[in-house]
């Protein structure tokens, strides 16, 4: 039997895409599930903005001191004690500085706000460089607005600095996991089946 030039393409690019796609079709509702919890999560975050930018300074001391202990190990169970002396020192820093952290996590907090606000400004001056070289388009318009954001959130902070510590850097990360969890549902809702938006044809609503 032979097949015409047309039939064979189509069947092996729907193979193909079946084989090699990914499709939410069969998990949106996991996807969408965990979406709201990340949601959830990121709206008592900025209920208590207080309690969650102490949560992460707590946990930075603890990363600090797990990957000291870490390098440490590494260090010792390297063959050759000259060439791992430089991660020796890398982990007693880690060690150090990850207690630091714990043992006093409200300065770590204020730290870690002077370096968001660092980071906003360099992060804004850069984005209006950037649509400063581009050529006129729409795209160029949105670099400028988020980098005059940027820049405007950072003086924000800094005008109310030391204040502003106790709230940003729990406010921000809850901000962002809220943004993430409605994405994440936003992209379930859109990937969901069709069968489960309205009921089929061919069956009846009474039946």
């Amino acid at each position: 039997m032979s097949y015409s030039e047309s039939e064979i393409p189509m069947t092996t690019t729907n193979h193909s895409t079946e084989s090699d796609g990914y499709s939410l079709e069969n998990d949106w509702r996991t996807l969408a599930i965990a979406g709201g919890i990340i949601g959830l999560i990121g709206l008592f975050a900025m209920a208590v903005p207080a309690v969650t930018g102490l949560s992460i300074s707590l946990a930075l001391g603890v990363l600090l001191v797990a990957g000291g202990v870490v390098h440490g190990v590494h260090a010792f169970a390297a063959r050759g004690w000259h060439r791992s002396s430089w991660q020796v020192v890398l982990a007693l820093v880690s060690v150090l500085a990850g207690l630091a952290v714990l043992a006093a996590p409200v300065v770590a907090l204020v730290t870690l706000t002077l370096a968001l606000v660092a980071y906003l400004a360099v992060h804004g001056f850069a984005e209006l460089a950037t649509a400063m070289r581009m050529p006129q388009s729409t795209g160029r318009t949105s670099v400028a607005i988020s980098g005059g954001i940027a820049i405007v959130l950072a003086g924000f902070l800094w005008v109310g600095f030391p204040a502003t510590a106790a709230w940003a850097i729990g406010l921000l990360v809850g901000a962002n996991l809220l943004v993430s969890g409605l994405s994440m549902m936003t992209v379930a809702v859109a990937a969901r089946p069709t069968d489960d938006v309205s009921p089929s044809a061919t069956n009846p609503r009474g039946a």
